[in-house]
């Protein structure tokens, strides 16, 4: 009886979604937007419990909005060198298109470094219980760091979050709301009160903001989502975008399109989602995938109906006539387990172990059959005028931002389910053109790039498989060669047209692998170097990485140190090494810039230290 009671709870964990929607649609009222919800909760998704055993869905929350690399073009350079008036070349944040900033807590325009410090604090007073986070302290500080010799502290704002630098404009991105500031002032220029969480940001020309709120099926609309310059901004329920059929809904995602310069909210979407989604934004659109769940009910009518030789006719009959009940499918899983149940009781001991065996044996040939119906994430395209265009899904989760990439009008895409792995590549449409599935099993994906029309993706459980994955043909993309080293990568960062970074662990050490691919079906690992540090921010925030292509130098922090790295020649040295609670780097001109609890500065032409500057 309890391996019977476990298949059931095996079923519903395994249920993550629903048949295909074709397409979204706004609500009509308010009345149909708590309907929807309501329905959704009936679901046995919602449900925290299940034969008395708690359970969760577990979920990597990645909400940024990632960007793919271009048009066709050599290999990217993740920190583009741009040209100002007088002529001087300066890093930008580290991103997956050029053009498409991404916020950070260093920035450059190639004449000053902007910087900022967030510290979360306990008040000595409780915290009142509608407060759901800790209250933020901090500051951002701007610094005339060009030429060196000449730098000062310019201007310090006592707010601290994550930067954006537009034209003129310093944008500060806090957790509740977001401030704009003279960049060369200081002075303030606009600000945004969110009412609920700050998710991420990209600067393209526009401004755009994410947000999130939590769904109230009591009173699902109007959503206050933000006040911008005292006037509020509200989301009504007919603004709200819905999968045809109910998802997991546990919060309204909202996308503000905002001039930098001004303030002004030029336009916004709303859709709902799921905590677990991921938004992704390209130079032509904004993709936003969620996870969908496809009901434990429905797995159980499923797998009933295709084995009705294992059931006497009464217990299908029976179990068939609860799908016109007018009842929750949770309720529906609950009486499926009680007919089960009831038939396991009416056999004696050995026909009871019997049929237990034969159920859970072919259960499990049914659940490898059916495995990529049961797991799935849905992705709604939207223009960046801000209209849903398209709607698809593919069997799996994404594990980042790196998951999607968007190359000549097909958006590929790595997933992960259960113990393989796969990749699919996807039309203009969303409609699914190529695929390679089930490899790296019984391992996860724990790194991915996608690079003009290559792929890298890296899986791990005890060795780090190293796949390279020709995309040229978008209709049959195929693997092309594997390369098994130990430990794994958790970034992977392109450094020229035939030669790509990895940065993971090998054992409990950071470690940093140089692959050669120049030839796809052989790819090499041609040198590696191990820190004896346990961690470094790079392995989570890919911001913290540097690339000087003209130096062949890269830059990554690791735990309180900085280190600075050659490449040349397919080797990796150690140029510098800096013990000042390092976290980014940033160049000028020929000028390396290292920031931490003070900038040090060195020429990149002799690697001598020309400043070392203190806050005051």
């Amino acid at each position: 009886m309890r391996k019977i009671l476990i298949l059931f709870l095996l079923i519903f964990l395994a249920g993550c979604v629903q048949e295909k929607s074709e397409k979204i649609a706004k609500f009509s009222s308010e009345e149909e937007m708590k309907s929807y919800l309501i329905e959704s909760g009936k679901r046995s998704y919602a449900s925290p419990f299940f034969f008395g055993v708690r359970t969760e869905v577990i979920v990597r929350e990645s909400l940024a909005i990632p960007t793919p690399v271009p048009t066709p073009m050599p290999i990217p350079t993740a920190t583009p060198a741009l040209e100002k008036a007088y002529d001087v070349r300066f890093s930008t944040t580290n991103v997956q298109v050029k053009g498409i900033d991404e916020p950070d807590i260093v920035k450059t325009d190639g004449e000053n470094i902007y910087l900022s410090q967030i510290t979360y604090f306990i008040p000595i007073r409780i915290l009142p219980e509608s407060k759901k986070v800790l209250p933020e302290r901090g500051f951002t500080k701007a610094i005339k760091a060009y030429p060196p010799e000449e730098m000062e502290e310019k201007f310090e704002l006592k707010e601290g979050g994550e930067l954006l630098v537009a034209n003129n404009t310093l944008i500060v991105l806090k957790r509740d709301e977001i401030l704009a500031f003279d960049k060369n002032s200081g002075e303030k220029v606009w600000e945004m009160k969110l009412k609920w969480d700050y998710v991420t940001a990209r600067l393209y020309d526009k401004l755009y903001i994410v947000t999130r709120s939590p769904v109230s099926v009591y009173r699902p609309c109007p959503i206050e989502i933000a006040e911008v310059n005292d006037e509020p901004l509200v989301v009504r329920c007919v603004d709200v975008y819905h999968p045809i059929e109910p998802v997991p809904a546990e919060v309204t995602y909202t996308i503000m399109k905002i001039d930098p310069e001004s303030g002004e909210v030029v336009d916004k979407v709303s859709l709902l989602g799921s905590y677990g989604s991921v938004v992704y934004m390209s130079e032509k659109a904004i993709y936003v995938s969620y996870a969908k769940a496809k009901d434990p009910a429905e797995i159980m009518f499923e797998f009933v109906k295709a084995n009705e030789d294992l059931f006497p006719k009464e217990v299908v009959e029976r179990i068939e006539k609860l799908k016109s009940y007018d009842i929750s499918n949770r309720a529906k899983s609950v009486e499926i387990q009680q007919i089960i149940d009831s038939y396991l009781y009416s056999l004696d001991r050995d026909e009871r172990l019997k049929f237990e065996k034969e159920m859970w044996n072919r259960y499990e040939k049914f659940r490898e059959e059916k495995k990529r119906e049961f797991e799935k994430t849905e992705i709604v395209k939207i223009s960046l005028e801000l209209e849903p265009v398209a709607v698809g899904e593919v069997p799996g989760r994404l594990l980042n931002q790196f998951s999607m990439d968007e190359y000549e009008g097909y958006l590929r895409v790595a997933t992960t389910f259960g113990d393989e792995n796969d990749l699919y590549v996807l039309d203009e449409d969303l409609n699914v053109v190529g695929s390679i599935t089930g490899f790296g099993k019984t391992e996860r994906i724990y790194a991915v790039r996608f690079i003009a029309d290559r792929g890298y993706i890296v899986t791990f459980r005890q060795i780090d498989p190293f796949f390279v994955i020709d995309l040229s043909n978008p209709r049959k993309p195929e693997i092309k060669g594997v390369l098994k080293i130990p430990g794994f990568s958790s970034y992977l960062h392109p450094i020229t047209d035939h030669l790509i970074l990895g940065i993971g662990k090998e054992g409990s050490y950071v470690k940093i692998s140089l692959f050669d691919v120049s030839n796809a079906e052989n790819p090499e690992e041609v040198d590696k170097f191990v820190l004896k540090e346990v961690w470094s921010e790079v392995l989570s925030n890919h911001h913290a990485f540097l690339l000087d292509s003209k130096h062949k130098v890269f830059f990554l922090p690791a735990e309180k140190n900085g280190y600075v790295f050659s490449y040349e020649g397919n080797e990796l040295k150690l140029i510098k090494a800096v013990e000042a609670f390092a976290v980014r780097a940033i160049y000028i001109d020929d000028y390396l810039y290292i920031v931490g609890d003070k900038i040090v500065v060195f020429d990149e032409n002799s690697w001598e230290k020309v400043k070392e500057f203190e806050f005051e």
